[in-house]
């Protein structure tokens, strides 16, 4: 879930105490410093007794929520045109250090959209390459830079939005493309790197030549259930993209949303902005459970699989880091800035 402010007010104590969550994700809204975002995540995880997820959407580039805060990162595509695994690796470590030097356990990261001509001007620096290998040669040392760090990461947005020529935030995209075409491409990361990805998001984006019809692969159980999990073989956590969504919004209001994507094979639903939403979603699968024996096993199961993932990691969700201090940020500013003149030197780009 997601929440307003940047300190833990009574409500929001009140509310992670009722709600018990898997994890919460801070956006720039929540985020004024370094100090006081680690207070935050610390505050917001003594409420609860089992660990949870304290996640950021961190790629550098454009989808860099600690710029202003630590200094701004190299995106995918620079680091990516350095060609190099070293430098890879080391983004996904410089990143990992510096989100956990916050208070973070888990980055929404990386991004393994192909880079077709389709999507470019809505993901732009996001991505890797149009070539699957590229982007699968990035992503595994980009996690375990991430690992390097104590940091879990998630593989996104599947099956893939390279396609897309909408923004899922505002409208359902409709990828129009041959499953052949899908499994040698979009699909190969996820194929290739099914037991290196933690976690696996999943796209708010329909593929009628696929399902046959307009449902979002978030709701879908074509993808989830059979492509996802059987077919491809990931044993890892699934959590749908944010419910809040336009693309999600346009087949199901976000109540059913919650519990259609939990019924396709999701293992948790993400709601990032409005608290009101966040409760509803939470409202609505809880009043199905109580009424619904079989929809209740479903849920039990699915809590059963997140705490399992939890203690399999316990080592490393347990881990707190200390308070920065000034002395820390400015090492991490140092390093943000070497490692982006070693790319720029590395791919010869002039200042």
């Amino acid at each position: 879930m997601g929440f307003d402010g940047t300190d833990l007010s009574a409500r929001l104590r009140s509310m992670l105490g009722t709600l018990n969550p898997g994890g919460v994700i801070l956006f720039r809204r929540n985020i004024e410093e370094a100090a006081q975002t680690h207070a935050l995540l610390r505050d917001a995880q003594r409420v609860l007794a089992i660990p949870m997820f304290l996640c950021v959407d961190m790629e550098g580039g454009t989808v860099d929520r600690l710029r202003d805060v630590i200094a701004p990162v190299p995106s995918v595509a620079q680091v990516a045109a350095t060609a190099s695994a070293k430098l890879f690796r080391k983004h996904g470590r410089l990143i990992g250090d510096e989100i956990r030097a916050l208070g973070f356990n888990t980055d929404f990261a990386p991004c393994v959209d192909l880079a077709f001509d389709a999507s470019q001007k809505l993901l732009g620096s996001r991505t890797v390459s149009d070539n699957p290998k590229r982007t699968i040669r990035y992503a595994r040392a980009f996690l375990r830079g991430l690992r390097d760090a104590d940091i879990l990461g998630c593989g996104k947005h599947f099956p893939g939005l390279g396609e897309g020529t909408l923004d899922s935030h505002i409208q359902l995209p409709s990828i129009e493309k041959k499953w052949r075409d899908l499994w040698k491409q979009d699909l190969l990361p996820y194929r290739r790197l099914r037991k290196d990805f933690p976690m696996v998001m999943v796209a708010h984006a329909s593929f009628p030549d696929v399902t046959g019809d307009l449902l979002p692969a978030s709701l879908s159980k074509k993808w989830i259930r059979d492509v996802l999990k059987k077919k491809i073989g990931f044993k890892g956590l699934v959590i749908s993209d944010d419910l809040e969504m336009g693309g999600v919004l346009a087949a199901a209001p976000i109540g059913d949303a919650a519990i259609k994507t939990l019924a396709a094979g999701s293992d948790m639903v993400l709601v990032c902005h409005k608290e009101e939403q966040v409760w509803l979603a939470f409202e609505t699968v809880y009043k199905l459970a109580e009424s619904d024996g079989d929809f209740a096993r479903l849920v039990t199961k699915k809590a059963k699989r997140v705490l399992d993932s939890k203690r399999k990691w316990r080592s490393l969700l347990a881990r707190t880091a200390p308070r920065p201090t000034p002395r820390t940020i400015d090492k991490l500013c140092r390093r943000i800035w070497e490692f982006t003149e070693e790319v720029r030197l590395t791919t010869g780009v002039a200042r």
